[in-house]
């Protein structure tokens, strides 16, 4: 077992990046680092939420998991930031969280980490890509490093994003992981924690 720390941060809305969340959590501990797996806070109202029985249900499936807080940032060696596309960006719970970073990128305390992503989208051009790249910005202003997989392995041209890992829904925002999903997840933990066990070893 590493000592390294790896945070997996996201939001989720039908749980899909749950689903995503929970492979990467398995995949870190493998790799051998601790993991802390923590959702966002919801933000919409009761009312949206309740118009769309899969978001309804999942948050009543998540409704005593932990809620990331500042501290899961702080303490992690890696983090690995996961969001649904949003018009080819972050969502918005999971964009307030990073928001509320301020005093602790204030101190210095978010840089020199690794730092990379995960999404999903209903189309496979639906703004996978951008929404990661969006979320990259943010971790040049913290000084962060960034790991992105690349096609370090060649899992990557079955999977073909080499700037995270995204997954393709489907029409009715229903369909299930595959292998390729799978092994680029696995590929993402092991290599952002091999990552920060070389920096920190140094």
């Amino acid at each position: 077992m590493s000592d390294t720390r790896l945070a997996i941060v996201y939001y989720s809305s039908t749980g899909t990046l749950q689903s995503m969340a929970e492979r990467l959590e398995e995949a870190g501990q493998k790799a051998g680092a601790e993991v802390r797996r923590r959702h966002v806070a919801e933000l919409a109202p009761e009312e949206a939420i309740a118009s769309n029985a899969g978001w309804a249900a999942h948050r009543r499936a998540v409704e005593n998991d932990p809620v990331a807080t500042a501290d899961d940032v702080v303490w992690a060696d890696v983090v690995i930031f996961g969001s649904p596309t949003r018009y080819g960006n972050i969502a918005s719970q999971l964009k307030q969280f990073i928001d509320t970073l301020g005093p602790q990128w204030g101190q210095g305390l978010l840089q020199d980490k690794v730092y990379s992503g995960f999404t999903a989208s209903m189309t496979a051009h639906g703004g996978q890509e951008s929404t990661l790249l969006a979320l990259y910005n943010t971790i040049h202003h913290f000084g962060g490093i960034l790991v992105a997989p690349g096609y370090t392995d060649p899992l990557k041209y079955a999977d073909g994003n080499p700037y995270g890992v995204s997954h393709v829904t489907g029409g009715n925002n229903d369909a299930p992981l595959g292998e390729a999903q799978y092994a680029a997840l696995d590929h993402l933990a092991q290599r952002v924690v091999t990552v920060a066990g070389k920096l920190k070893s140094r």
